[in-house]
């Protein structure tokens, strides 16, 4: 099993990483490299929070073969824990030989920085250019982050100089590399213990309040209002880029040399707004450069900038606009369920999607009744503690972590009691939970905050190119110091622990923060004690009242502006629900309609014939009877009339299609 469980972990967050860029991005439209880089980005994030506690079992099994290999003697007191017995000491099923490790985190960490502040950003920039060639996004991506990269060089210099003048510094290649490192991790941990602040809280009251039945309904009548205002937005400012576009693509003609690039501009535009445009261009007509004033590359660059992401931003907000129609259904007939005598759930309407017939045959309508309508409310709960009790763990961990005489931090008891007894097991699986919550407090709180319309991450392919790789950027600066984070709340450390042990090969390839001892012995022991603040800040919704106040609607239950958004986007869900019952009521009467008449057709009319057949020599005999003319017209008239309603559909009734004015009957008839 050596190595095993690293090679299985590798597979297994590969495809993790890959089944949540899915859910994220669009594999099919978006650019390939944006795809990959992202991909990488997250994948190895992901894979430090999992091999971390592999790299602490196989650290605390070399710890106990070098006590056992060596005397109090030999060692000369560079070991302070005392020598087991070998019966103790035996090898963990997921040991990883030595020298992989280090070599391991090398190439990780430094892949995760090289995309973090070189690649990454200026992807960004290439992804949001308007240029038409390669060259041309290229040139403009350089431009935008000339600043970005001149001020690191500028301060990278000048420390440099600083060293290089001052004689009281004599630092070597790994000194410099060391205070490099430092120097991202400290930038991590100030946005770690932001993001950890708010989701410590968060992620319990949110699953607490998924209990709630009524809560949930009214916020998703909440995010209906605000969700209408942003989609409204949405298509009127993609209408106005649209009349640009037809503007532009007027005036420029078929042989016009930045016609290529109008043509590009129409490929990113919507196909109704495409076929509209070449309905009314006429490409015959020359062009004249001394009568027109034509735009330049540049402004087109710009507005071929502004058709992506009004595009993407109407694509999105639609989106979302039906999934949140969707749920906001689900939940009124959840609420309509939970009194239903006959204990089975029905749905107002039935799913779009063609539903798997595994899930159909044990998800049948009386299990979905109690799981939905008793069993989930009870088990968000329960959920809620648990996560409750995790964070204020956590919490009490980040504040007493730095005291080792006694032992405060409750992560590094578990660790140190299982150690004791080299339970490997118990380590790596409270390794990993560990870990494992602190990653989700602050993953889940990148993936839920949204900088306006430049950074958000929208499920259902939705997120564009430009949040991709922010979100990876955030990913490969973040993971770094969590870790470290975890590695000092176990005290697996050694400047947290100021033992003289073996580290973990995590730490080692950290190097030694002796260099800048005010970062190793002051703000990476006492900022994160800050995350109390956070934690109360959070837990009385001080940001949320903040935000509303500067006119930014939040959810508050004491709001009157909340109240009001709800009465709207209730409203809105209803006018919804009438029109969808509306349109499946009128399929529902033509799936009918041809089940009764369709079949009886070709029935109908041979018999019609053999009627008609029938009367014709009738009459040839009654010919002297002087009203039998007008008894045959009289009855083939009626069973003209038969056949037309037979052959008819039923109309769906549309109340946009009354017409109240009178004198315009005509017209309609």
């Amino acid at each position: 099993m050596s190595g095993a469980a690293l090679g299985l972990e590798i597979v297994f967050v590969f495809f993790l990483a890959l089944f949540i860029l899915h859910r994220y991005g669009d594999f099919k439209k978006q650019h390939r490299l944006v795809i990959i880089a992202t991909l990488l980005a997250w994948y190895l994030c992901f894979l430090i929070v999992f091999i971390l506690p592999l790299d602490v079992s196989t650290t605390i099994y070399n710890r106990c073969k070098l006590a056992v290999n060596s005397s109090p003697a030999e060692g000369n007191g560079s070991y302070v824990t005392p020598a087991p017995s070998k019966q103790k000491c035996f090898k963990p099923w997921s040991y990883i030989p030595d020298g992989i490790m280090p070599i391991f985190w090398r190439v990780v960490y430094w892949t995760s920085q090289f995309l973090t502040w070189i690649l990454l950003p200026f992807m960004q920039s290439y992804a949001r250019s308007g240029g038409f060639s390669i060259t041309g996004k290229i040139k403009t991506a350089l431009i935008e982050n000339a600043i970005y990269y001149g001020t690191y060089l500028l301060i990278f210099g000048a420390f440099l100089i600083y060293v290089a003048v001052n004689p009281n510094f004599n630092l070597q290649w790994n000194q410099l590399q060391t205070i490099g490192i430092a120097a991202a991790n400290t930038w991590g941990l100030f946005l770690l213990v932001l993001l950890l602040g708010y989701g410590l809280v968060e992620i319990p009251r949110s699953h607490w309040n998924g209990a709630k039945r009524g809560y949930l309904l009214m916020k998703t009548y909440f995010k209906a209002a605000k969700l209408m205002t942003e989609k409204a937005d949405a298509e009127e400012n993609l209408e106005d880029i649209m009349e640009e576009v037809r503007k532009v693509s007027e005036s420029i003609k078929y042989n016009h040399p930045l016609r290529k690039c109008v043509d590009t501009i129409l490929k990113k535009c919507p196909t109704e707004y495409q076929e509209r445009m070449g309905r009314n261009m006429d490409d015959y007509e020359d062009f004249d450069e001394r009568q027109n004033s034509y735009p330049s590359e540049k402004s087109l660059a710009k507005l071929h900038k502004q058709v992506i992401y009004s595009v993407q931003r109407h694509r999105r907000t639609q989106v979302q606009w039906q999934i949140l129609l969707e749920q906001a259904f689900y939940l009124e007939d959840v609420a309509k369920n939970e009194s239903s005598a006959t204990r089975q759930f029905v749905h107002t309407f039935h799913s779009q999607e063609p539903e798997n017939k595994l899930i159909q045959y044990f998800y049948t309508p009386t299990v979905e009744w109690y799981w939905e309508c008793l069993l989930r409310p009870w088990f968000y709960r329960v959920l809620a503690v648990v996560l409750a009790t995790f964070s204020v763990i956590v919490v009490w961990s980040e504040c007493t972590f730095f005291s080792t005489k006694p032992v405060l931090s409750l992560f590094a008891v578990f660790i140190q009691l299982a150690e004791k007894t080299y339970n490997y097991i118990y380590i790596e699986m409270a390794c990993f939970l560990t870990i494992f919550f602190l990653s989700i407090c602050v993953y889940s709180t990148v993936f839920r905050i949204r900088v306006f319309n430049y950074y958000y991450l929208a499920s259902h392919h939705q997120t564009d190119a430009y949040s991709l790789l922010f979100s990876g950027m955030l990913f490969c600066r973040l993971t770094p110091p969590l870790c470290l984070n975890f590695l000092g709340l176990t005290h697996m450390d050694a400047t947290i622990s100021h033992k003289n042990t073996q580290p973990t090969a995590y730490t080692s390839i950290m190097g030694s923060m002796k260099v800048l001892s005010f970062i190793a012995d002051g703000f990476y022991i006492y900022y994160p004690m800050l995350v109390v603040i956070l934690c109360i800040a959070t837990y009385f919704s001080l940001g949320t009242r903040c935000l509303n106040l500067l006119g930014f609607q939040q959810f508050m239950g004491d709001s009157e502006m909340t109240s009001d958004l709800i009465d709207e986007g209730k409203e809105l869900i209803r006018r919804e629900k009438r029109k969808r019952q509306r349109q499946e009521e009128g399929e529902t009467r033509r799936r009918e309609w041809k089940e009764r008449y369709g079949n009886r057709d070709d029935s109908t009319r041979s018999r019609t014939v053999h009627t008609d057949q029938k009367e014709s020599s009738f009459s040839e005999t009654n010919a002297n009877r002087p009203l039998s003319k007008y008894t045959r017209s009289n009855g083939r008239t009626e069973r003209d009339r038969i056949e037309l309603l037979q052959d008819a559909e039923p109309l769906d009734f549309n109340a946009d299609s009354v017409n109240d004015d009178p004198l315009e009957s005509d017209s309609g008839r």
